[in-house]
């Protein structure tokens, strides 16, 4: 082997393997330790059309860039379910779309999750990214991801024709890509990232990262 070819060889090597690198950090709940930089910037974190929960006056609030098939996002959805349980007076949530390209079905879900929202309201939007979430396992992979939601539509007691139609619709695909241009403006290129009064934390928190972050913020 010349010494050309094996420079080529090598650059294969390393290429190959900073995918499969990317890959395990963007579906692996223990890939990415949490990590903080500065404050982003608020006009590009809560867009008005974007889903939130909590009041508005709330001193701390959550802004998640998420992927409804990311097996991270999965795992990071109990503590944070906790954590809008015990602290709904005191945390703001915001969820933003960021389905990446490597899940087949993750578009279909957030397209599901806001079919949900515009034909049942805001709470059925919620509704939907629980059962979405909480049932990853069961549509993550399937080649038939939209009959799986239709059910979680019926379940959810929704006009399943009106969701289907809306679902099957490119009429949210603006949003959730304007969502992910945001997440890109503000250095998204992992899910679930997440900020935290405009501070950024890249991986799954814990309930008591949460829960230490709120109490300090509480007492200032």
């Amino acid at each position: 082997m010349t010494q050309e070819v094996k420079i080529i060889a090598g650059i294969a090597i390393v290429s190959v393997a900073l995918l499969i690198g990317a890959a395990f950090l963007m579906g692996n709940p223990q890939a990415q330790k949490p990590q903080v930089s500065e404050k982003a910037d608020a006009k590009l974190l809560m867009r008005s059309n974007a889903h939130e929960t909590g009041p508005k006056s709330a001193k701390v609030t959550i802004v998640e860039f998420a992927d409804f098939q990311c097996p991270a996002c999965g795992a990071a959805h109990p503590a944070l379910k906790q954590v809008l349980e015990q602290y709904k007076n005191d945390v703001r949530f915001v969820f933003r779309h960021f389905p990446l390209q490597l899940h087949k079905n993750a578009k279909q879900a957030a397209r599901a999750a806001e079919a949900a929202g515009a034909v049942g309201g805001g709470k059925k939007f919620w509704e939907m990214h629980d059962m979405i979430f909480e049932n990853q396992a069961e549509w993550s992979e399937q080649g038939n991801s939209s009959e799986i939601f239709l059910k979680y539509a019926e379940k959810l007691k929704l006009d399943t024709a009106k969701f289907k139609e809306a679902m099957e619709s490119n009429t949210f695909d603006q949003k959730i890509q304007a969502d992910q241009n945001d997440g890109i403006t503000l250095g998204v290129n992992s899910t679930p990232t997440f900020f935290i009064n405009q501070e950024k934390y890249v991986g799954v928190l814990s309930f008591d990262t949460y829960k230490d972050l709120i109490e300090k913020t509480k007492k200032q």
